[in-house]
């Protein structure tokens, strides 16, 4: 990790924005955000610190659904899942049993180093709501 003078004052409120937010937002939420904030960043400066961020480890790069990336500070081990129905994504801390990576490596000759999983269901809001619409 680079030394902390390279944390800019840019850098810095991103980071800042993205600890204090669960909800893995794209780049394009991010600017809306800093914007309500009162901030003035230009979408080049957003980008290159996001990729900056991601670069140094602060945060991940979440590809989830759709186009746009998602951006998580939690840089612990977990997984996401999505709500076909909203889109909302959520973190999942359950851990892969062994077994699995045992047979997936001893399937692929692969020696797993990371792991990274997608699922999707929908959500305890839309299943309630759709549950209210019938």
């Amino acid at each position: 990790m680079r030394k902390a003078g390279a944390m800019t004052v840019q850098r810095k409120t991103i980071y800042d924005l993205l600890t204090a937010t669960d909800d893995h937002p794209t780049a394009s939420d991010i600017i809306e955000r800093l914007k309500a904030a009162g901030h003035n960043f230009a979408y080049a400066t957003v980008y290159n610190t996001l990729k900056y961020l991601t670069e140094e480890g602060l945060i991940h790069e979440l590809k989830l659904e759709g186009d746009a990336s998602r951006y998580d500070a939690r840089t612990d081990d977990h997984q996401h899942i999505v709500c076909t129905s909203c889109g909302k994504v959520d973190e999942v801390f359950v851990e892969t049993p062994p077994e699995w990576l045992q047979t997936i490596s001893r399937q692929t000759g692969y020696d797993i180093t990371e792991e990274q999983y997608l699922f999707k269901g929908v959500c305890k809001s839309c299943s309630s709501a759709n549950k209210s619409a019938r």
